[in-house]
């Protein structure tokens, strides 16, 4: 073979190591039932089923990570992950991530609170004097992270607020409506606790990957296809699934991973 040949045959092979390397995403989020969450060590959820798919049709391997919201933001920043999962879009966090143009799905921020302590709520006034448990590193809002006429307590999951909640250490939670249902129907609360119809602010989640060579077209890519997923029956079976934790996973069970 001459040697022009063999310069260009290794400068392809070296080309497309590349791109395989650059490929193999580590992707971190936080257990969000039922958007992502793990079970036995596997992951499941909304999201997280969307988004293995899409990457699969993308070609695209993932390595995935279950850890406290903070440390994945912290694994962002230091780059120890490529990408996170279920992550709100701001301008402060376009300086440093990449979003798709399309978003996975929509959440809504609304109270709960226990049957046998009902609260009259209607605007975040009504707060005035009480304790409401919130999910360490989560944003609410500026209205409702700003306002001082209450008290915010951190818990480290959606069972220890819940289970704070009916022990009367917190007068109220917040959470996303459909986490909030689906974690008090797996931890058999239905009838004990019920949400309030105020909504308290609307986020929509995307996944979100690190800036660097190539991610733009990732991204881009990433966009395109959960669209057309988004319109294929085999979409509206998986919302259907967890529509009810009976029927995706009554046992929730939150794990935090190791390191891969």
């Amino acid at each position: 073979m001459p040697a022009y040949l063999s310069l260009l045959t290794a400068m392809f092979l070296a080309c497309l190591s590349l791109n395989a390397q650059a490929e193999k995403l580590r992707i971190v989020t936080d257990p969000w039932a039922p958007y992502a969450y793990q079970r036995n060590g596997q992951g499941m959820g909304i999201d997280y089923e969307v988004t293995a798919k899409v990457f699969e049709r993308l070609g695209v391997d993932i390595q995935w990570q279950f850890l406290p919201w903070k440390r994945c933001l912290a694994m962002l920043e230091q780059g120890e992950a490529d990408g996170v999962l279920d992550i709100f879009r701001t301008p402060e966090r376009e300086a440093t991530l990449l979003y798709p143009d399309e978003p996975l799905s929509d959440v809504q921020f609304v109270l709960f609170q226990a049957a046998n302590k009902p609260h009259d709520v209607t605007s975040l006034a009504d707060l005035q004097g009480l304790t409401v448990g919130t999910s360490a590193g989560y944003n609410y809002g500026d209205a409702f992270m700003q306002a001082s006429e209450f008290q915010r307590e951190a818990a480290a999951s959606q069972e220890a607020n819940f289970g704070k909640l009916i022990r009367h250490r917190v007068d109220l939670i917040i959470t996303d409506l459909r986490v909030g249902n689906f974690t008090l129907q797996a931890m058999g609360l239905e009838g004990q606790v019920s949400a309030l119809p105020l909504v308290v602010s609307r986020e929509r989640q995307y996944l979100a990957v690190r800036r660097g060579a190539g991610m733009d077209q990732l991204a881009l890519r990433f966009s395109v296809e959960l669209r057309r997923f988004k319109r294929e029956p085999a979409y509206a079976q998986l919302m259907a699934r967890y529509s009810s934790p009976t029927t995706a996973d009554k046992t929730v069970e939150q794990q935090e991973s190791g390191a891969l």
